[in-house]
């Protein structure tokens, strides 16, 4: 993956000095966690819309609480304050009921931290995108006997990911990005493959480049998906137009 790209940008003199097979496993520690992390995101931000726009004020508070303290802390401070949290909570309820000491898996935590957080934005995109849904095509479906599920089935969540899809692209770029932070809490990602490889080579700034150009090689796969993706819900709104 890394020999033929250096070779095109003309850094062939350079060598890995064994280090391209921990570099990889940093790249494929990114990318599970970016896919994981989007996957909780997902259904968090699903909840959070469902439950912001339900007339039920005892479900709207806690939503609009999330989002408002998720998004008004930095990412950094939120981290550290829900890996270190989930720590201290467990080993209060294993003291409590008797359980040995369990230490909360690196990934485990990066997953839940990075999904916890961008949920909140992923909220604001899905409650967005439902407000966008005509009104009228809701009221026809029920009227047409179709159930709350097969409402969201068929008629709202195609017309929403439509308008969804740009806030999606988006935070998914930044949860990627992001994966870079969970090497404070001692994950082993691409960013820190790349560290622990330029101090030991003293080639830092080398292997750092390297950092970036295969997350600017992951983004642009992303980019290409997305416009699939976008391609495929407008499919219905293009063929109106024509």
């Amino acid at each position: 993956m890394f020999e033929p790209l250096l070779g095109a940008l003309g850094l062939s003199a350079f060598s890995l000095q064994g280090f391209g097979p921990l570099l990889l496993e940093g790249t494929w520690m990114t990318v599970k966690l970016s896919l994981c992390s989007l996957l909780l995101s997902v259904l968090l931000g699903l909840m959070g819309a469902s439950a912001k726009l339900s007339s039920l004020k005892l479900l709207r508070m806690p939503a609009q609480l999330y989002t408002t303290l998720i998004r008004g802390v930095p990412d950094l401070v939120l981290m550290l304050l829900i890996f270190y949290s989930l720590q201290t909570w467990l080993t209060v309820i294993t003291v409590a009921l008797g359980w040995q000491y369990i230490e909360i898996n690196p990934f485990v935590a990066g997953i839940i931290t990075l999904g916890f957080i961008y949920g909140a934005y992923f909220t604001e995109t899905f409650r967005g995108a439902m407000l966008a849904v005509p009104r009228g095509q809701v009221e026809a479906a029920t009227a047409y006997g179709l159930s709350r599920a097969q409402r969201f089935r068929f008629v709202v969540f195609p017309q929403m990911m439509r308008f969804a899809l740009p806030g999606l692209g988006n935070n998914w770029m930044v949860i990627l990005k992001a994966t870079a932070l969970v090497s404070i809490i001692g994950l082993a990602d691409l960013v820190k493959a790349a560290q622990d490889a330029g101090k030991s080579t003293y080639q830092l700034f080398f292997f750092l480049v390297l950092a970036a150009l295969t997350y600017l090689i992951i983004t642009s796969i992303s980019n290409f998906v997305l416009r699939c993706l976008e391609k495929h819900y407008a499919a219905g709104l293009r063929e109106a137009v024509r």
